[in-house]
């Protein structure tokens, strides 16, 4: 019971922390590439010293050296940062949240196609209500002209869900790989980003706070999670962005979420909820049965 109070704890702050990257990068007030290359810069620095730090005291650990798997992985988690920030800086965050919950399901589908992993009924249901759901979200992108912020959401789904694939398969320890991932998109913005660069961020705090603070947290609470709880269990979570980002943004910035947003982000999120439900009740059945049957 106590590890799981601290499994569950872990798994709230890190939820909660996740769900003020989009409101911090905002907050920064600078335009997209510029942002990009200090949030991820600065994330990556930090990154750098933790794998100096473990590099000292433990110099054999396997996350140190993850290899062409590794490489594989962290060109999807760079990508994914670039295409992010791209859909927060294209179209409504709510669009963006919603439609990035996506991901566990494209993770359930590379699966089934790429490892030959059985893809049950209760997740093939789930998908299909989702698929629905981002539907309804992304009905009127073209003619709100959000279209392409749209487009980057969907890609940083595929993109998170090619690297969760990745490590599924080589069954390696991909730990500091979304940290050391941030270069790319650091280099990316910083080549892109116009003349005067980092300087004319207006409030460079609050992207720093994001990149320094807030996302290693958050990362690192929901990847320590999973010793403690259920997979379904730290999913549900990870709803808490989902969820939480659009309130921050409307009582910060006064974003309004349109009505088909906000549909199609309740079918998401019921569909979501309901399936981690389901898998939990799965898991608990097949553990009773394991008991008595022993």
């Amino acid at each position: 019971m106590s590890d799981h109070r601290t499994g569950l704890l872990l798994a709230l702050v890190g939820g909660l922390a996740l769900s003020f990257d989009v409101p911090l990068v905002r907050l920064g007030g600078g335009e997209l590439w510029q942002t990009l290359a200090l949030r991820s810069l600065s994330t990556f620095i930090l990154g750098f010293l933790v794998w100096l730090v473990i590099l000292c005291i433990h110099p054999r650990n396997p996350a140190l050296r993850p290899g062409k798997a590794g490489l594989a992985a962290g060109i999807c988690y760079g990508l994914s940062t670039i295409t992010f920030l791209g859909g927060v800086f294209n179209t409504a965050t709510a669009n963006v949240v919603f439609i990035v919950a996506f991901t566990p399901m494209f993770a359930a589908l590379f699966g089934w196609f790429f490892l030959r992993e059985h893809l049950s009924r209760s997740t093939a249901i789930t998908m299909a209500l989702m698929i629905l759901g981002v539907g309804l979200i992304v009905s009127g992108g073209l003619a709100a002209g959000e279209l392409l912020g749209n487009l980057s959401a969907i890609a940083t789904a595929v993109l998170l869900a090619g690297a969760i694939t990745i490590g599924r398969k080589s069954g390696t320890n991909l730990g500091l790989v979304p940290l050391a991932a941030t270069i790319i998109p650091g280099f990316v913005g910083f080549a892109m980003m116009d003349a005067g660069g980092l300087s004319t961020v207006p409030a460079p705090f609050w992207v720093l706070l994001d990149g320094l603070l807030v996302l290693p947290l958050a990362f690192w609470c929901l990847a320590t999670g999973p010793k403690y709880l259920s997979g379904p269990e730290v999913g549900m979570f990870y709803l808490l962005e989902t969820v939480l980002a659009p309130v921050w943004m409307w009582m910060i910035f006064g974003e309004e979420i349109h009505i088909r947003v906000l549909l199609g982000g309740v079918v998401l999120i019921l569909a979501l909820v309901g399936h981690a439900l389901w898998q939990m009740r799965s898991r608990g059945s097949n553990e009773s049965m394991t008991v008595q049957s022993g």
